[in-house]
């Protein structure tokens, strides 16, 4: 049993885990990226205690529990890391946040809607009503998660905001396991526990991808601005100073 474990995506999963770890510690990006590197870290540390859970011969009466209050704490620390996207995106134009702020308000109230009508609207296929509520949470979160992302890209796009390579790969790691994750929970929800093993399968792979996005983007060096992106700097600082002035009139 702990053989096959051990071989398993899960502990390549971990092992992807402790080199992102450890790199992001050693470029010190404590310094520029404090919640995503808890994030990395609180992971790491949950995931292994839940696979040492796993493979012991106390995984009956604790796996349930631990999984839990690890998917719980991933959700909350998911959103903090969302949170620390947005300020690095909008640092440098501090009208344009205003204005993002609100709007980004107003997105996290309409999802948060939109997640409770479909958790309402939901068929369960799932047979166990404890676990089915979990996963129905779950859910929801991955949804508030997953919008919040799409509005930032489409918010940038809109105004022509120019992402930087770390910030960039930070949210389309982020990104590509929470849509995977909300695509995953809501086939399980409807087909039950016979989507299991495929939902355990796709969830650990798309993570793996989430860890190599972020490694490999970590690893690289961050380009400097480019000549071409000046003119895209000025029009940016003009849209800012344009709704600084409608703010403060």
């Amino acid at each position: 049993m702990l053989l096959k474990s051990l071989a398993s995506p899960w502990a390549a999963a971990l092992l992807l885990q402790a080199t992102l770890s450890g790199v992001l510690i050693a470029k010190r990006m404590w310094r520029r990226f404090p919640i995503f590197l808890a994030y990395c870290v609180s992971s790491l540390i949950l995931n292994g205690a839940l696979f040492l859970i796993y493979v012991s011969h106390w995984r009956r009466p604790l796996y349930f529990k631990a999984y839990w209050l690890t998917e719980a704490i991933g959700w909350l620390m998911g959103l903090a890391v969302v949170y620390e996207i947005f300020r690095h995106l909008f640092r440098p134009y501090p009208a344009l946040r205003k204005l993002a702020t609100h709007i980004f308000q107003t997105a996290v109230i309409l999802l948060v809607l939109l997640g409770c009508i479909v958790a309402y609207a939901q068929h369960l296929g799932e047979s166990n009503h404890v676990q089915a509520g979990l996963m129905v949470v779950d859910q929801a979160s991955r949804i508030l998660e997953v919008g919040l992302l799409a509005f930032l890209f489409l918010f940038a796009s809109a105004f022509g905001l120019h992402w930087r390579q770390y910030v960039f790969g930070i949210a389309s790691g982020l990104g590509l396991f929470a849509a995977v994750e909300l695509v995953g929970i809501t086939m399980r929800l409807q087909f039950g526990i016979t989507a299991s093993p495929i939902f355990n399968v796709v969830r650990t792979i798309s993570y793996n991808s989430s860890l190599i996005i972020w490694m490999s983007y970590i690893l690289s060096p961050e380009l400097a601005t480019s000549p071409s992106e000046l003119p895209k700097r000025a029009q940016l600082e003009q849209w800012n100073q344009a709704i600084m002035e409608l703010i403060y009139q």
